[in-house]
């Protein structure tokens, strides 16, 4: 992978939506640092306005959309490339989870993670490539998804759902949408120590927190773990990497 200073994203603005805390954030200002413009998608301004500060990206753009509102979307994107021209890729970070045994979940609960972890991403997916939108040569679709898409865990059917359509989605995707050079993947993070999780962590004694952490052979990942994975897929460095779904778990969907 190139150095920071080769600045590989040079003249290539990427949308990140998720992008007011966490993965999302540690994405946006991954990228920034690698010279992407950027357009930064969430639903609190001064949030992002952070993320951007951070990041200090050549151009900046933030978008406050509720993704659980896929109407609002497609106009929106537009709206951005009439401003700053068109995208190079998409990272769909934003994401909701609720931890709920089966009998304790309802349509509706289903309905609100699928909304947003599925839903909204393809709704941005459909929009960022648009012939009208994305560059004519090609660009980059990266879906954050999690382990919990490939493994069972009790308490997660509805996000492991959500999460898993993302990845089967992705795949298809990628096959329909090669033969413009526009590449699609999948990363799926395992645990990170994210605003998210620590806060899920709080109804938690010390010892049911160990014992996650002692899945994870290497520990619990941080942000920018799975940050230096995203800006790789994303970047023209992997230029023949397409339908994949890379895992970054600290060796813990390897037992």
């Amino acid at each position: 992978m190139s150095g920071e200073g080769e600045k590989v994203f040079h003249g290539k603005t990427i949308v990140v939506s998720g992008a007011s805390s966490g993965i999302g954030r540690a994405v946006a200002v991954h990228l920034a640092r690698q010279g992407a413009g950027l357009v930064l998608i969430g639903r609190d301004r001064e949030r992002l306005e952070e993320t951007a500060r951070q990041g200090n990206a050549p151009a900046c753009r933030i978008l406050e959309l509720d993704l659980s509102r896929q109407t609002d979307i497609m106009p929106a994107i537009k709206d951005t490339v009439r401003a700053v021209g068109r995208l190079y890729g998409l990272c769909h970070a934003a994401g909701t989870v609720e931890t709920l045994p089966l009998s304790a979940t309802s349509p509706e609960k289903f309905q609100a993670m699928i909304q947003v972890n599925y839903l909204g991403g393809m709704e941005l997916a459909r929009a960022v490539t648009r012939r009208d939108i994305l560059n004519e040569d090609g660009g980059s679709i990266l879906f954050i998804s999690a382990i919990y898409g490939l493994i069972g865990k009790p308490g997660q059917i509805a996000y492991s759902g959500s999460k898993g359509a993302v990845t089967a989605a992705a795949r298809a995707m990628a096959i329909e949408l090669a033969r413009r050079n526009i590449r699609v993947n999948v990363l799926s993070p395992g645990i990170v120590r994210t605003e998210m999780t620590v806060k899920a962590f709080s109804g938690l004694t010390a010892q049911q927190v160990q014992a996650l952490q002692d899945t994870h052979p290497l520990g619990f990942g941080s942000p920018e773990d799975v940050a230096c994975a995203a800006a790789f897929l994303l970047s023209p460095e992997s230029k023949w990497i397409t339908g994949t779904n890379l895992v970054v778990d600290g060796g813990c969907s390897a037992q």
